[in-house]
């Protein structure tokens, strides 16, 4: 099964999937659609005979029950083709560290790209396993192509084995994720699922059912333009007013200084000309009110800064993003404890954990499909360094495959 799984993850990340958020489209590139292509005619291929593509660049899919039970809850798994804007995904040139033995890993087409245990402490435990790393010039693609395959590698192996009892099982495979539009176009009716299990999370054995709340704050900024040699206390530079705010933002409250359950601040975009300049935000915090103190403390900073330009304006703007799934899976603790055992049962000791940021599981629970996360095995997302074992992602697989056969039994 590890070849099997590995395979197909290499097969995949070559595929250039990197989403777009300046893009009005879904999906927002439509390179996405060629891995979904493939996809479909991989899952047709092995017997997933209702295997579809749709407009929005979605896959579709259902490997049909094998139970006589007519009770057993519609399970759905799901993963996501995009790749993170972040980092290029042109050109993947996957490497396999074959039976790693310890130490850094250096990449071979950027010398200068190191995989370092000192930063990357989990390299301790694969001792043994075959590690896949990009050749330092272009992320991977484990984030969640390795989600992708694992789910893949299930599914053909559930169809190959008949006699392994479980309930039909939906497969969806969406576009977007990395640009917070992942599940905008979902057709829960047409999935048809009860609830479902994201393979998007990093660490074998983890599940997750915890995420941040998140919102995006735009602030608009207009000042006052004149031509600089006439400006003396007239003009009101609206790129130093944009300035004056990020300079204002609390040391403490950001992505680079917090960790475990702090939230932060973190500004993601700047642009303007004098008369008028524009600031991108992300807030992020565990709980409602966390992200509704941050949102008043940068509006308030905001009033501040703008008290001193006086004939200046802005406005703030704050858009939801998504939700802390937590609130919607601790009223169906089974979803989360059926993973934990089938964890368990596929030769794991299960973590519990929180994620510092968000799944398409956050969205699609408050949709009605609650989704916690489980690993795919991948490390160090968004960067040159990412890095998967095949081992982990073997793991994975035969997790999914113990998460259905567990909720047949139960039925």
């Amino acid at each position: 099964m590890a070849d099997s799984v590995t395979d197909r993850f290499l097969r995949y990340v070559v595929i250039d999937t990197q989403s777009d958020a300046k893009s009005p489209t879904q999906p927002s590139t439509m390179k996405q659609k060629d891995l979904g292509r493939l996809l479909v005619e991989e899952l047709l291929a092995i017997g997933v005979s209702d295997a579809h593509l749709d407009e929005h660049g979605y896959v579709y899919g259902t490997i049909p029950a094998t139970t006589t039970k007519n009770n057993v809850p519609v399970v759905c798994f799901t993963a996501h083709m995009d790749t993170a804007p972040d980092f290029s995904g042109t050109g993947v040139k996957p490497q396999i560290v074959k039976n790693y033995q310890g130490g850094d890993i250096r990449l071979v087409g950027d010398q200068t790209q190191v995989i370092r245990v000192s930063e990357h402490s989990v390299l301790k435990d694969l001792i043994g396993h075959d590690i896949v790393t990009s050749d330092g010039t272009t992320l991977l693609g484990a984030d969640d192509k390795a989600g992708i395959a694992e789910i893949m590698s299930a599914a053909e192996f559930l169809i190959n084995n008949p006699d392994i009892k479980h309930g039909a099982i939906r497969i969806l495979f969406t576009t977007d994720e990395e640009i917070g539009r992942g599940v905008d176009k979902v057709d829960l009716a047409k999935l048809g699922a009860d609830f479902g299990y994201t393979l998007d999370g990093e660490t074998a054995g983890t599940i997750e059912d915890e995420t941040f709340s998140a919102d995006a704050v735009e602030i608009d900024i207009r000042g006052v333009a004149i031509h600089p040699g006439f400006a003396y206390g007239k003009m009101e530079n609206a790129i130093r007013i944009a300035g004056a705010i990020i300079d204002r933002l609390p040391k403490d409250l950001a992505p680079e200084t917090t960790r475990g359950r702090d939230g932060f601040i973190h500004p993601t975009g700047i642009s303007g000309v004098m008369e008028r300049a524009n600031l991108s935000f992300i807030i992020r915090d565990f709980t409602e009110q966390g992200l509704k103190t941050k949102e008043a403390l940068l509006e308030k900073i905001t009033r501040e800064v703008l008290a001193a330009y006086p004939g200046s304006s802005f406005t703030f703007t704050v858009k939801e993003q998504y939700r802390n799934m937590k609130a919607v899976l601790d009223r169906h603790p089974e979803i989360v404890d059926y993973a934990v055992e089938a964890i368990r049962r596929a030769g794991m000791e299960p973590v519990r954990g929180s994620i510092r940021g968000g799944t398409d599981g956050s969205r699609l629970s408050f949709m009605g499909l609650p989704c916690p996360n489980i690993f795919a095995g991948g490390h160090a997302f968004h960067s040159p360094l990412e890095f998967v074992s095949s081992q982990d992602m073997e793991k994975a697989v035969k997790t999914i495959v113990e998460l259905a056969k567990l909720w047949e039994e139960r039925a």
